[in-house]
């Protein structure tokens, strides 16, 4: 360790956004997946590596050149000033995302109600902080609850409410109880973050049903709807549903996006569909998009041309469908799904020795499976865990707002192969039958 010289901080005068629990948990995660690199790690949701080798950035760059010369009418000058110099902070393939959204999703807004962003993350960070303005303001979170949402919502200094996510959904009594509250308060719930296909962490779905009457408790209630769609992508063609932004009532619904998953995680780009009307006091009306692209001009300026230029060439290599350019994507995802439900069934279920009361979740999508203990699922445990059987797993507490899942683990099985996978819950059976009564 460096001797400690000059001006010395109080760890007391840093943010307090700091001391929470949910900000080390990722560099947590990391630095027992470093001291253990022969464990079979359920805990990273990260992209598998097979689809690297098809990603040629040349030609994507190339075939994105070619689009703005060939169809915009664009001078080879003036591409090179597009892509080398600084961007609008709107973004530049805002059309080509709004053209997929429109041909995959059935979302059907103008190209100038989208940022695009620096990943999905941005687009959070951006979102809650135009629209939270004053502590009566509230977010509503389906609990439990992706960690980038709750440490954004942190750092600005948002209260969040919790809405449990149960085993027959979401609670819409608790949700009904939680405005009541808000309003007897004197505050209100200004938004509500819901990624309504596979969340992380729980992968949980809402069914067609929930989706409509949560449109219309917005509505009721009069807060918008956050909607996170990174793993709608994993589904099936025959069990895909609309999302919230394409249903009646998604005037009310901001759409967050990520091509992290589909196209290239490392391009590090997302975006945000921000269609709302904003009546300025100066006169005239604009959109929320507009709002956005300015906060974005004072947190990173512009998403990187080059990564949106790779993004633009891969969707148009596909013309113009993420759902085109994803499909083999979402089959090795439903393929390791179905290897990890296999496995916990072989190996965990009845008649193998597994202790009573352990169970799991069954999603039919996205990268995700929650298991429940008879134990502390706690850091010590998964200390043991890695240490004696070999095996990493997510604590579930690390993605509750307040307390909660205390017995719970996540197991994600995206950045897997099955043999990992099957000899991952083999550990895990031996580690599970040690530690549970």
């Amino acid at each position: 360790m460096r001797p400690v010289t000059g001006k010395v901080l109080e760890r007391e005068s840093l943010h307090s956004s700091l001391d929470s629990p949910v900000m080390g948990s990722i560099n947590f995660l990391n630095e027992v997946m470093g001291r253990f690199p022969d464990a079979i790690s359920f805990a990273p949701g990260a992209p598998h590596t097979a689809f690297f080798d098809e990603i040629d950035i040349p030609r994507h760059l190339a075939r994105y050149r070619r689009h703005l010369e060939e169809e915009r009418g664009l001078t080879s000058a003036q591409v090179d000033r597009l892509l080398y110099q600084y961007g609008p902070s709107r973004g530049l393939i805002n059309g080509l995302v709004a053209q997929a959204l429109r041909a995959d999703q059935g979302i059907d807004v103008p190209e100038d109600s989208v940022v695009v962003t620096v990943g999905c993350q941005e687009a959070i960070l951006l979102v809650l902080r135009a629209l939270f303005t004053s502590p009566r303001d509230l977010l509503a979170v389906v609990n439990p609850c992706f960690v980038g949402l709750s440490g954004a919502a942190n750092l600005l200094g948002i209260d969040t409410v919790p809405v449990d996510d149960t085993e027959e959904g979401l609670d819409f009594a608790q949700l009904d109880e939680v405005c009541r509250r808000a309003r007897e308060s004197g505050s209100r719930i200004r938004a509500m973050y819901v990624a309504p296909d596979f969340s992380n962490p729980s992968g949980s779905r809402l069914g067609l049903e929930a989706r409509h009457r949560l449109l219309a408790t917005a509505e009721r209630e009069d807060f918008l709807l956050l909607e996170d769609n990174a793993y709608a992508f994993t589904t099936t063609d025959e069990s895909s549903l609309p999302p919230l932004k394409a249903l009646p009532g998604g005037e009310r619904v901001v759409h967050l996006g990520t091509f992290a998953k589909t196209c290239m995680p490392g391009a590090r780009v997302g975006y945000v569909v921000a269609d709302q009307p904003v009546r300025r006091a100066s006169g005239g009306t604009g959109l929320l998009a507009d709002e956005l692209a300015t906060v974005k001009s004072m947190v990173t300026v512009n998403t990187s041309p080059i990564s949106q230029a790779v993004i633009g060439g891969i969707l148009l290599e596909h013309r113009g469908s993420v759902a085109e350019a994803a499909r083999a994507k979402g089959e090795l995802y439903q393929r390791n799904l179905r290897v990890l439900l296999d496995a916990l069934d072989r190996h965990l279920g009845a008649g193998t020795g597994t202790p009573a009361g352990v169970s799991w979740n069954r999603p039919s999508g996205g990268f995700f499976v929650r298991l429940r203990l008879t134990v502390p699922a706690d850091e010590p445990l998964l200390q043991r865990s890695a240490e004696e059987f070999g095996v990493l797993w997510t604590p579930m507490s690390h993605f509750y707002i307040g307390s909660g899942g205390d017995h719970q683990l996540r197991l994600a099985c995206s950045y897997l192969d099955p043999e990992q996978i099957e000899e991952g819950v083999r550990r895990l059976a031996r580690f599970l039958r040690a530690v549970c009564p």
